[in-house]
């Protein structure tokens, strides 16, 4: 018996973590965007990295040339690809002539890293401001980059946006991938918001090259063949030098990918740069996580014993209102809100594939870039 008065205690301590996070830490994504928005409207370089991408980009780089905004160049980055995506940017170079192309070749000293062709890419960027997206991308408007850009300022130089996933109907795996998209920016956002900003996603991320160069560009984490995106802000980013783009004009859509197994490799491959975040980060990261197990786990545990079960269905049900007030508000203003009613479910499915993927990648390393 006293084996479940210490379970029922430590599922207190665990609500009571929850309810930190989704009614305090979470909540932030809510508010209104920042106020001093600039009204400059500084050259930007957009700046798309392609391995093997020829007809993505035959079907997205339009959305990127067609964007409203006076003065900007696309760099397209061709990282050795073996198929026709160099064919593909040097046609639409011919029609374009704000288009730069960097043909990377493979050195044995940084072979297949994207973070050697990013470098190449952006030393080759004409401008100062830099916008980055990803080849299988698309701004949802043509305003993506003038929203964007809006956000820099003279403190702020790095610039964290939405990258959305395109919705399928009648999908359950296209909702469980939208649903740990918006599960990760409701955590990005919040966090930058608390003035602690700790990643960001390469399919809709803007920094100053100015600021690249003070922080030795990736040399940090070249080693380190993923986390072009997310160790790069975990690195650079603070409270005075990082902003939200929260303006549904300025988020990405990319198709998700289709099936459970194909998904839990990329997460995989995600998943592997958080061990190199600075210590604060992988702590609060890691209670959530472990929180969020312990939650399921011992729900599960305590009903199915009835011990308190009066009191352990309260705890339950309040901290399923404060989940389902926050993430309502942020579904909303990330433009998911099919996903609100699915809410238990879909969370339920991606605590156990968490788990899952932590469990693999303690027996196997995976890949990365293509």
């Amino acid at each position: 018996m006293i084996v479940f008065y210490v379970l029922f205690y430590i599922f207190v301590v665990v609500i009571l973590v929850q309810l930190f996070f989704y009614a305090y830490v979470f909540s932030k994504v809510k508010q209104k965007s920042h106020s001093n928005i600039s009204t400059d409207r500084p050259f930007i370089s957009v700046i798309v990295c392609a391995k093997n991408e020829a007809n993505n980009l035959e079907k997205f780089l339009p959305s990127i040339l067609n964007q409203d905004y006076p003065d900007f160049e696309v760099v397209l980055i061709n990282d050795s690809s073996t198929d026709g995506t160099l064919r593909v940017m040097e046609r639409f170079k011919a029609m374009h002539s704000n288009i730069k192309i960097v043909n990377v070749k493979n050195i044995e000293a940084f072979w297949g890293n994207k973070k050697y062709a990013l470098t190449l890419g952006i030393k080759a960027a004409t401008h100062n401001h830099l916008l980055f997206t990803d080849a299988d991308c698309k701004p949802v408007s043509n305003q993506w980059i003038a929203e964007m850009s809006r956000c820099f300022s003279k403190d702020h130089r790095i610039v964290l946006g939405y990258g959305a996933y395109a919705k399928v109907k009648k999908s359950f795996i296209n909702k469980l991938i939208r649903f740990d998209t918006l599960m990760t920016a409701v955590q990005y956002f919040s966090y930058s918001r608390l003035g602690q900003p700790f990643m960001g996603v390469g399919r809709n991320l803007a920094y100053t090259k100015e600021l690249f160069f003070e922080a030795r560009g990736f040399m940090d984490h070249m080693h380190i063949k993923s986390g072009d995106d997310d160790l790069f802000v975990n690195q650079i980013a603070t409270a005075e030098n990082t902003v939200i783009c929260l303006s549904k004009n300025s988020f990405t859509e990319s198709p998700s990918k289709k099936s459970y197994s194909d998904w839990i490799i990329q997460k995989r491959r995600h998943i592997t740069t958080a061990k190199h975040y600075k210590l604060r980060h992988k702590a609060m990261l890691t209670l959530f996580y472990l929180s969020q197990f312990l939650f399921l786990t011992l729900s599960i545990a305590l009903i199915s014993t009835l011990f308190y079960w009066e009191v352990v269905v309260g705890l339950i049900s309040l901290r399923y209102i404060v989940l389902f007030i926050t993430l309502t508000l942020a579904a909303k203003k990330l433009e998911e809100k099919d996903l609100i009613p699915l809410f238990p479910i879909l969370e339920i499915f991606l605590i156990v594939s968490q788990f899952s993927i932590f469990i693999k990648n303690l027996i196997s390393k995976p890949n990365r870039w293509k």
